[in-house]
């Protein structure tokens, strides 16, 4: 299960197997999970736990990074490693 981003208490990451649905990120903190799509525009696919307020924290923190966990999703799933 590759991790893709830590930040303060969240972990983003996607497990291996999950390479063939689209682009997304599973976010977890203590007891708390949710997985967000990353394509078309990042948006909220499941939650276990988090409260709204927080939900809109993690998204925003996804929106930021969305260039970086795009990439590592790529480089993990399809072998892209940005060179050519």
């Amino acid at each position: 299960m590759p991790t893709a981003l830590r930040i303060g208490a969240y972990r983003f990451y996607f497990y291996s197997h999950d390479c063939g649905e689209p682009r997304h990120m599973h976010v977890d903190r203590e007891n708390r999970s949710a997985k967000f799509w990353l394509d078309p525009d990042v948006s909220l696919a499941e939650n276990h736990g988090y409260s709204r307020q927080e939900l809109r924290t993690i998204e925003r923190i996804i929106r930021d990074h969305r260039e970086r966990l795009c990439n590592e999703w790529d480089a993990f799933c399809r072998g892209d490693t940005g060179t050519s």
